[in-house]
C-alpha cells in the first residue's frame, strides 16, 4: 500500500465563516470577479458572474470544511465511509445558497449588480456521475449526514464524461458525451497529497520472512489514483463533508524514448489507456474489453478508497483492532463489494494479521445495501477475468467461500443443494463469483430499501443466507432530502408551508403533518392549488420551448419520469394512452379528463428494447399530438436528458405519479416519494415502497391496482398473454395499431419486437395482464380529477403525510441499527494533537 504524504497540520486557531448582508455580499462578488476571475465587472459575461459568485461560497465551504474536520477528530468520532459507483448531487449553487440562508441576500446583491440570479443556474454543469436512483440516494444520504453532523465521507470515481447526455433525433435516443469537467468546476478541491497506487494483474507468490508466512502480489500493472473532493453541505452549513472522487493517472505519463524515435502516439499510449479507467460511467459490458474495464473501475474505487481510509486511521490510531470502533463502511449495491477481499488483503498480507482476527474486523466494519430483486441484475464476475486481473483477491474469495461452506456443511450435513446455492462461486459455465453472496457473507448487516423488498429478499433470492445469518438482513426504506426536493425544487410550495407551520420541516419532515388541519382552510387550499398551477404553467412553457408541443396547463399532468426499462412498464402507460386516443376518436371518451402524459428517462446505451420503447413513445406522441380530432384533450411529451435539474423542473408540476412497475421488480423507488412530497397523487402497483406510501398518505388518497406479490406469482403459473389479448377489445386494438404500423407507416414492422415480447415471448413483466385493472384505475383517477377541490385536499394530504420517507429518518436508522454512530457536538471546543488532512 502506498501511503499518501500527509504532513502534520499546525494547531492554528479556527477561522469563523463570514456573515453577509447585501452590501458586503455584493462587494465580495466584485472582489472575486476582479482578483480571481480576472475580469472587469463592466464587461464580463454571465458565466463570469457565475464563477465569481461560486468563489464567494467556496470560501465559506473551505472554512467550515476545516472546522468540521477538526471537530470530528477532536471528539474522536466514528467515521462513516460511503462507497458508491454512482453519485448525483445535482447543481450545487442553488443548494449551497439555500443551505447558508443566503438566497435572498444573493438575489438582491446580484440585482444591484445588474444580474438576474435565475439566469446563472444554467452555467453550472451538473456532475454526471450516476444513472438514476442509486446515485441520487448516495447524494441524499451524504447531505443528510452533514445536516445532522455525522462524521462522514463519500467515495466515488471522477468520471470525465459520466452518464451520457440524451438527445432525441427522429424519435430515437442518441447518446452524446456529458463532459461536465469541460469547464473547470469551482466546487472541486484537488488533493495532490492523496495519491495511491492501484495494482492489476501480475502473480501471487507465497513468502516466508521474519513476520511469518504470507503472500506478495508481484509484477503488477499499476495505476495512480488521484483525489479531488466535492463538498457536501448540510443545512445551515454547520457541517461540511465531502465526496472524494478518484481520477486515474498513468504511472508513466510520457515515454521519451518513443517520442525521440518519432512514435508520438506510442509515447502517450500508457497515459491514454490508463486514464480510460475514469473516463466513462459504466462502459458497455457487451464486449470482453468493456467487462474488463468495468471490473477495473470497481477495484480502482475500492483500492484507492481503502488505502485512503487506512492512511487516515493509521495517522491517529496505532491498533487495527480499533478499526470497527472507529470506522463503518457502507457498500451501495454490489459494485464496491470487492472492498471485502481488499480489506482482507490489506490486513492479512500487508499488516500480517491472522485470518480469523482480520475476518472479524472486516465483517464488523462492512454493511451492504441491496438494490435489486432481479436475479439477472445481481452482479457476477467470471473466475477467468478475476484470476487475470485480481489473482490475490480470487484466492481470498476462495478461502472465504471454503470457510463459509464448511460452516454450512456443519449446520446442514449432506445438504449439497444448499451448499451449491450458498456458494460464492457459480459452478455452471462460465464459473463466476457471485458478488451479492460475497457481500452478505462479509457484512454484519445487509439492508433492503423497502419493507416489501426486504421481505422478498428474505423469502426468495437470499432465503438461505437469511436462515444461516439470522437478523443480518434488515429493512431500511429509502428516503429523499426535503432540502433538495422541496426547498430547492419547489420554492413557492416551501414558502407557503413555512408561512403556515414554520421551517422546522426542513430538519424534521414529519412536521408536515401540521398541515393536515389546513385542508379545511379554503384560503390555504386555494394557495396550494395556485402553487401547483403556476408550476404547471412554467413547465408548459418549458415543453413548448424545448419540444415545440403546446400543452394545456389546466389538463392533468400525468407523469412517468424514471429510467426506461421493461419492468418499469412505460409500455403499459403507452397502451393506456393509445386506448384514450381511440376512445376520443370514437366519441366514447367524452367524459375523460384532459391529460398531458409526460415521460422522461434514459435507456442504457446497450439496452435495445428500452431504446425502442423511447422510439415508440415518440411515434405515438407524433400521431396523437397532431390529430385535430384530439386537440388539447390528450398530449404526450417526452422531455429528454432526465437528470437532477430536469427532475426539479418536472416533479413540482405533476398531478399524477405513475409508479406501475411489475410487482416484485422495483426495490423501492424514490421518484414516488419526490412526487408525493410535491403533491402528486400516486397510481401504482403493490411494488417497491408504493404500499408504504399509500398507507402513509391514506389509501383513499392514492390509486392502487393489481395483484400483490403472492397473487402475482400464482398468476404466472397459468398466464396466457395471447388469451388476454384476444379477450380485451381495447387492448387488442392498441396492440394491433402498434403491430400494423399505425404509428410507423414508413416501417410497419418497426415495433414488432415490442409486440412479440408481449404476445410471443411470454410477457415476462405482465403488461397485458395488468392492462384491464390499470385502465379501470385510470377511470377512477379521471373521476377524482373532475372534483378539483377534492383533488387538492388529497394532494395536500400527500404532502402532509410523506414525512416518514425523509432521508433523515433513513440515516438515523443506518446510524442506530447499522453504523453505531452519533452526531458530532457542534460547539465543543478543542483540537487534537494530530489530525489527518482532509
Amino acid at each position: 500500500m502506498l501511503k499518501a504524504t500527509e504532513p502534520d497540520p499546525q494547531p492554528f486557531p479556527l477561522e469563523q465563516p463570514r456573515h453577509f448582508d447585501v452590501a458586503s455580499f455584493k462587494q465580495e462578488v466584485l472582489h472575486r470577479m476582479i482578483r480571481e476571475v480576472g475580469r472587469d465587472p463592466s464587461y464580463c459575461t454571465k458565466q463570469d458572474w457565475f464563477y465569481a459568485l461560486a468563489l464567494v461560497l467556496r470560501e465559506t465551504l473551505s472554512v467550515e470544511r476545516v472546522n468540521s474536520w477538526r471537530r470530528n477528530f477532536t471528539q474522536q468520532a466514528k467515521w462513516v465511509y460511503y462507497l458508491s459507483m454512482e453519485l448525483l448531487p445535482g447543481r450545487m449553487l442553488r443548494a449551497f445558497l439555500d443551505a447558508q440562508g443566503l438566497l435572498d441576500i444573493c438575489r438582491e446583491a446580484m440585482r444591484e449588480l445588474g444580474v438576474n440570479l435565475d439566469e446563472l443556474w444554467e452555467f453550472e454543469a451538473e456532475p454526471a456521475l450516476g444513472n438514476g436512483g442509486l446515485g441520487r440516494l448516495a447524494a441524499c444520504i451524504l447531505e443528510s449526514m452533514a445536516t445532522f453532523n455525522y462524521a462522514g465521507l463519500g467515495y466515488s470515481i471522477r468520471y470525465q464524461f459520466g452518464m451520457f447526455r440524451q438527445k432525441i433525433e427522429n424519435g430515437e435516443q442518441v447518446e452524446q458525451p456529458e463532459n461536465w469537467l469541460q469547464n473547470e468546476s469551482p466546487w472541486e478541491f484537488a488533493r495532490p497529497y492523496a495519491t495511491y497506487r492501484v495494482q492489476f494483474g501480475g502473480r501471487v507468490a507465497a513468502v516466508r520472512d521474519e513476520r511469518g508466512e504470507g503472500y506478495h502480489w508481484l509484477d503488477t500493472a499499476d495505476v495512480i489514483a488521484m483525489a479531488h473532493d466535492l463538498p457536501v453541505m448540510g443545512l445551515a452549513a454547520e457541517t461540511i463533508s465531502a465526496v472524494r472522487l478518484w481520477s486515474a493517472k498513468a504511472t508513466k505519463e510520457f515515454d521519451l524514448n518513443y517520442f525521440n524515435k518519432g512514435d508520438y502516439l506510442d509515447a502517450m499510449e500508457d497515459k491514454s489507456v490508463t486514464e480510460t479507467l475514469s473516463s466513462v460511467l459504466y462502459p458497455s459490458d457487451a464486449t470482453s474489453s468493456g467487462r474488463e474495464l468495468r471490473l477495473k473501475q470497481e477495484y480502482f474505487l475500492v483500492s484507492a478508497s481503502l488505502q485512503d481510509i487506512f492512511s487516515r486511521h493509521a495517522h491517529t490510531y496505532a491498533e487495527f483492532d480499533l478499526l470497527p470502533d472507529r470506522i463503518a463502511i457502507q457498500l451501495n449495491d454490489t459494485h464496491p463489494v470487492l472492498a471485502i477481499p481488499e480489506m482482507m488483503r490489506l490486513l492479512v498480507d500487508i499488516h500480517r494479521l491472522d485470518w480469523d482476527r482480520a475476518w472479524e474486523i472486516t465483517v464488523r466494519i462492512f454493511s451492504f445495501t441491496n438494490h435489486t430483486l432481479l436475479s439477472e441484475a445481481l452482479e457476477t464476475w467470471t473466475v477467468e477475468l478475476m484470476e487475470r486481473l485480481l489473482p490475490r483477491h480470487l484466492q481470498i474469495i476462495y478461502e472465504i467461500n471454503a470457510r463459509l461452506l464448511r460452516a454450512v456443511g456443519h449446520e446442514s450435513p449432506g445438504d449439497m443443494d444448499l451448499v451449491r446455492r450458498m456458494s460464492l462461486i457459480e459452478e455452471n459455465a462460465p464459473r463466476s463469483v457471485r458478488m451479492a453472496h460475497l457481500a452478505i457473507t462479509g457484512s454484519h448487516k445487509v439492508n433492503g430499501v423497502s419493507k416489501l423488498h426486504t421481505e422478498l429478499m428474505r423469502r426468495t433470492l437470499f432465503r438461505d443466507f437469511d436462515r444461516f445469518f439470522p437478523g443480518r438482513i434488515i429493512p431500511i426504506t429509502n428516503g429523499i432530502s426535503p432540502r433538495t426536493w422541496l426547498l430547492e425544487a419547489n420554492p413557492p410550495l416551501a414558502q407557503l408551508i413555512t408561512s403556515r407551520i414554520s421551517d422546522t420541516w426542513m430538519r424534521d419532515l414529519a412536521k408536515l403533518t401540521a398541515l393536515v388541519p389546513f385542508i379545511e382552510d379554503q384560503e390555504f387550499r386555494s394557495q396550494f392549488a395556485s402553487v401547483k398551477q403556476a408550476n404547471k404553467i412554467a413547465l408548459a412553457g418549458v415543453i413548448r420551448q424545448r419540444l415545440g408541443i403546446a400543452v394545456e396547463p389546466e389538463s392533468m399532468f400525468d407523469m412517468q419520469v424514471k429510467r426506461i426499462h421493461e419492468y418499469k412498464r412505460q409500455v403499459l402507460n403507452l397502451l393506456h394512452a393509445i386506448t384514450r386516443y381511440n376512445h376520443i376518436r370514437s366519441g366514447a371518451g367524452a367524459d375523460s379528463a384532459h391529460r398531458t402524459i409526460i415521460f422522461s428517462g434514459k435507456a442504457a446505451p446497450g439496452y435495445v428494447m428500452a431504446k425502442l420503447i423511447i422510439h415508440l413513445i415518440h411515434s405515438v406522441a407524433d400521431v396523437i399530438n397532431h390529430d385535430p380530432v384530439v386537440g388539447t384533450r390528450l398530449k404526450i411529451a417526452f422531455v429528454p436528458n432526465y437528470d437532477v435539474g430536469t427532475a426539479q423542473e418536472l416533479i413540482p408540476a405533476a398531478d399524477l405519479s405513475e409508479q406501475i412497475s411489475t410487482v416484485g421488480t422495483e426495490a423501492s423507488g424514490t421518484g414516488n416519494m419526490k412526487l408525493a412530497l410535491n403533491g402528486a397523487l400516486t397510481i401504482g402497483t403493490h411494488d417497491g415502497a408504493n404500499d408504504e406510501i399509500a398507507a402513509a398518505v391514506g389509501r383513499e388518497n392514492a390509486f392502487m391496482f393489481g395483484r400483490d406479490y403472492d397473487e402475482t406469482e400464482e398468476f404466472r403459473r397459468h398466464y396466457d398473454p395471447y388469451a388476454v389479448y384476444e379477450s380485451n377489445a381495447d387492448l387488442k386494438q392498441a396492440l394491433d395499431m402498434i403491430a400494423g404500423g399505425y404509428f410507423s407507416p414508413a416501417n410497419r414492422t418497426l415495433f414488432a419486437p415490442i409486440v412479440d415480447s408481449l404476445l410471443r415471448f411470454g410477457d415476462h413483466y405482465l403488461v397485458l395482464a395488468d392492462f384491464a385493472p390499470y385502465v379501470a384505475c385510470q377511470a377512477t383517477v379521471d373521476a377524482a380529477f373532475r372534483d378539483r377541490d377534492q383533488w387538492t385536499r388529497k394532494s395536500i394530504l400527500n404532502t402532509a403525510n410523506i414525512g416518514v420517507f425523509s432521508i433523515d429518518r433513513a440515516v438515523r436508522q443506518y446510524a442506530d441499527e447499522i453504523w453505531n454512530v452519533h452526531p458530532i457536538h457542534i460547539n465543543q471546543p478543542g483540537l487534537p494533537a494530530a489530525i489527518a488532512l482532509p
